[in-house]
């Protein structure tokens, strides 16, 4: 057999094992959200080509919002998308001059994510490719809110020193995103009302730096996108884990 024949075949080969692993990532989605996820990844990408955007800030909005809704859903493939994202987000941070982000993204992030892969492993359900949710006590939530309130005013204070753009936002987003990823590997559905409050924040922040001449709207679409699916996956994990009381309840 030729080289290129064998090449060639290998490729088919690849595609066809690709395209079998996105089926299973796509098994349970409902209706509405195999619907959402393509539209949201096709207004991202329209929108970028229409206002000449930077191309890596298209890519990591992409990537993003891959991640968030394959995360929502509680597929481990969001951690491979996630680490593409990862390096493109932090190329913009730095050329805009959020160093918290910038930090935040190569030093936890990549980290995190290289470790959630193996962590959620250990938890998936029987019959599908989904992790199994879990919640917090009302304890631990007193002690997680009151640690991210005082580490966010001691780095928005470092942050300042440094010279960063907008301290006390990049400290807060930053702070919150450290909690909010590591309850993310934990399979913690409070994980999403810190979510919701990273985006709300880092919307206004990239919106900021929109105005101020950067040319990043595909971000400003991503942090708003991340800021509706915050809710969303919520209420899905709510419902789940509220289905899942009952049922032990029951037993």
């Amino acid at each position: 057999m030729e080289i290129k024949q064998f090449i060639k075949i290998y490729f088919i080969i690849l595609l066809m094992e690709l395209m079998k692993l996105i089926k299973e990532e796509f098994k349970n989605f409902g209706k509405y959200e195999r619907f959402l996820f393509p539209f949201v990844i096709l207004v991202i990408i329209i929108t970028s080509i229409l206002i000449n955007d930077n191309k890596i800030a298209l890519i990591s909005a992409v990537c993003g919002i891959s991640y968030t809704i394959l995360a929502g859903k509680g597929r481990i493939s969001c951690y491979f998308i996630g680490i593409i994202g990862t390096f493109c987000y932090s190329y913009l941070s730095l050329k805009n001059g959020f160093y918290g982000n910038l930090c935040l993204y190569m030093l936890y992030y990549l980290p995190m994510e290289i470790i959630g892969i193996f962590k959620w492993k250990k938890h998936l359900k029987k019959n599908v490719r989904e992790i199994i949710k879990t919640k917090l006590t009302n304890k631990e939530r007193f002690i997680y809110l009151t640690l991210m309130i005082i580490i966010s005013v001691i780095v928005s204070i470092l942050l300042k020193i440094t010279g960063d753009s907008n301290p006390y936002l990049d400290s807060t987003a930053t702070v919150f995103s450290i909690f909010g990823q590591f309850l993310t590997v934990k399979r913690c559905i409070e994980q999403w009302y810190i979510w919701f409050f990273v985006n709300l924040i880092s919307l206004i922040m990239w919106i900021f730096a929109y105005i101020d001449g950067s040319n990043c709207f595909a971000t400003v679409i991503m942090w708003f996108i991340y800021l509706i699916l915050s809710v969303y996956f919520l209420q899905i994990w709510k419902k789940e884990i509220e289905r899942n009381i009952s049922f032990c309840e029951e037993r």
